[in-house]
């Protein structure tokens, strides 16, 4: 008989492909074009930093969710340019194909709450979706003119989406990002002096796409990046908050898991197998909480505090929330390593004793039903090499 577990764990496997779609902006450093999991991932965040713009009565946290999930059925349908000559009504009923057939993947209750989420998304019109919306084609465009160099190509159809394409919208869904992005294509800088340390932020936060964890994604060919990580374990988070022993507020947890991992942009990924020593923790501490400051700085002065302080919640692991977010960080990497032969356990010598230990603890204090079922799953592969 499939559990819930087992069809949330088929459902959250099978989303990991998000990873694979590439999208046709590039990450703002030129280095490579970005994929829609990450991209999902910033857009949560955009939706985070500039919610004090949003329409009075928006819910920031179902905005966040409907970003999370809204480009999920490119898995099946891909990334479609807004420049490239396109068959619309063909490209939204392949969507809506794959919509059912990836929130299928999920129990019935569940599967319908998501797919509803995504329809409203669609539609846009609900002051949630409208805003999600605004937030979609606002991306892009920053991506392009805040970037250490942009492609005269991608200039162009920004200067188009603009001028004449969807993102004409901007000026009645979030004016003070059309206006913001009027001016940059100008040649000038944002008078907006908060407007523009928002900005300053969620540019920077860009390079969460670069910093490489000791997992590779499923399909093996590659690490993943902490931004498209945080997309993925934000997801984890919600699909399987059912199972939490915590009285966790969903939607806190989400904000942790969205921010959590930003301190690497200057500190960098540990990855949990290391062998460290009380000298090489203390250091790390100290690195993360300077990074944590300056990078939560970058914002106004009220909002930065507030992300510092939720940052800090959760690497505390006290409350019910971080206690929560902290189990579900640990879960997502063991799904990963069982899909590709082992991963980092090979890589770190890991043993079936020692993953107990700095995982199944974690995870059994937020969500012990999780670990029972992952300890299952991965104890033939433990067994097999004399690890267990």
């Amino acid at each position: 008989m499939t559990t819930s577990l087992q069809q949330q764990f088929e459902f959250l496997s099978e989303i990991e492909r998000l990873r694979e779609v590439e999208r046709q902006n590039l990450l703002l450093d030129g280095s490579r074009q970005e994929n829609s999991a990450e991209h999902s991932w910033h857009l949560a965040l955009y939706a985070l930093v500039f919610g004090p713009y949003a329409p009075v009565g928006v819910s920031i946290p179902r905005v966040i969710k409907m970003l999370l999930l809204h480009d999920i059925v490119e898995i099946d349908v891909g990334d479609h340019p807004i420049d490239e000559p396109t068959d619309w009504q063909a490209v939204a009923a392949a969507e809506a194909r794959a919509m059912q057939r990836i929130f299928g993947l999920l129990p019935t209750e569940q599967g319908a709450e998501l797919s509803a989420l995504w329809q409203e998304f669609e539609a846009a019109e609900s002051p949630d979706a409208r805003f999600a919306k605004a937030l979609d084609y606002c991306q892009p465009i920053f991506q392009t003119l805040c970037a250490d160099t942009s492609p005269v190509d991608h200039l162009r159809v920004v200067r188009e989406n603009l001028t004449t394409g969807r993102a004409t919208s901007l000026q009645d869904r979030f004016p003070e990002a059309y206006e913001a992005a009027m001016t940059l294509l100008g040649g000038g800088s944002v008078s907006d002096p908060e407007f523009a340390a928002r900005l300053a932020f969620v540019c920077e936060a860009d390079k969460l796409k670069t910093i490489l964890r000791a997992s590779r994604i499923a399909n093996g060919r590659r690490f993943e990046n902490s931004a498209e990580h945080s997309w993925h374990i934000m997801l984890y988070a919600w699909i399987l908050n059912g199972h939490s022993t915590t009285d966790s507020s969903v939607s806190r947890v989400l904000t942790m898991l969205l921010l959590h991992d930003l301190v690497e942009i200057d500190a960098g990924d540990v990855p949990i197998h290391s062998k460290l020593d009380a000298a090489d923790l203390k250091r790390i501490e100290e690195e993360e909480q300077a990074a944590a400051a300056r990078i939560f700085g970058l914002l106004p002065a009220t909002q930065g505090a507030e992300y510092l302080a939720i940052w800090r919640e959760f690497e505390a692991a006290a409350s019910a929330d971080a206690i929560y977010a902290k189990s579900i960080d640990r879960v997502q990497p063991v799904i990963l390593n069982l899909a590709t032969g082992g991963g980092s356990w090979v890589d770190y010598d890991v043993t079936l004793p020692q993953l107990e230990s700095r995982v199944g603890i974690k995870v059994t204090k937020g969500a012990p039903a999780v670990w029972d079922h992952l300890r299952a799953a991965l104890l033939p592969w433990f067994t097999a090499r004399n690890r267990a």
